[in-house]
C-alpha cells in the first residue's frame, strides 16, 4: 500500500466501514487530504496504446521499452518516454534475457612428464628496490625434476635480456 492510489482506496474503506471522517482516515494512513480529493482533469485513454505496445513487444521480443517507445513515437502515438515506461511496467512486459550457453568440455588431466626437459614452467616475479628501481626475475623450473634451471634478473623495462637468455637457454638444452 505504498502507492497513493492504494492509500486512497484505504481511506475510502476506513470511511465506509468504520464510519471515520475523511480527515481522521487521512491522518491514520499518512496521506494528505489533497491527494485523496484530487481527480484527474482528463481521463487518459491508454487502452489503444497498451494494445499497440503489446503488439510491438510480440513482434520485436528483443526490444526494450526505449526502442518500443521510439516505434510508438514514429507512429505518433506517444510523446513522453516516462509514460511509455509506466505502461510497459504495468503491462508486465520485460526484455527476455538469453541464457548463457556453457561450453561443455570434459576435463582432461595434465599429463605428467616422464623425463627431464620435457616441460618447463616459467614464473615472473616483480619487486621494487629501496632506491625505487624495479626488478624482474624470471624463474625457470623443470617440471619433472623440480630443479630450477635458471633465474634471469632484469632491471630494464623492455625485458630484452630475458628474451635473449631464454633463447640461449633453449639452445644449450638442445630445444628448438
Amino acid at each position: 500500500m505504498v502507492k497513493p492510489a492504494g492509500r486512497k482506496r484505504l481511506v475510502g474503506y476506513l470511511c465506509d466501514t468504520f464510519k471515520v471522517s475523511q480527515r481522521r482516515a487521512c491522518r491514520l494512513i499518512a496521506i494528505s487530504r489533497k491527494a485523496v480529493c484530487y481527480t484527474a482533469r482528463r481521463p487518459i485513454q491508454d487502452a489503444a496504446l497498451v494494445k499497440r505496445l503489446k503488439q510491438l513487444g510480440e513482434q520485436f521480443p528483443r526490444y526494450g521499452y526505449l526502442m518500443l517507445h521510439e516505434l510508438l513515437r514514429r507512429e505518433g502515438l506517444v510523446v513522453n518516454r516516462k509514460r511509455t515506461y509506466r505502461l510497459y511496467v504495468e503491462a508486465g512486459m520485460q526484455v527476455r534475457t538469453k541464457k548463457r550457453k556453457k561450453l561443455i568440455r570434459p576435463r582432461v588431466p595434465l599429463e605428467l612428464p616422464s623425463g627431464a626437459n620435457q616441460r618447463w614452467s616459467l614464473d615472473f616475479v616483480h619487486d621494487q628496490l629501496a632506491s625505487s628501481r624495479r626488478i624482474k626475475v624470471l624463474n625457470i623450473v623443470d617440471d619433472f625434476s623440480r630443479v630450477c634451471i635458471g633465474q634471469v634478473v632484469d632491471l630494464s623495462i623492455s625485458g630484452e635480456r630475458m628474451a635473449r637468455c631464454l633463447d640461449e637457454l633453449g639452445q644449450t638444452r638442445g630445444l628448438p
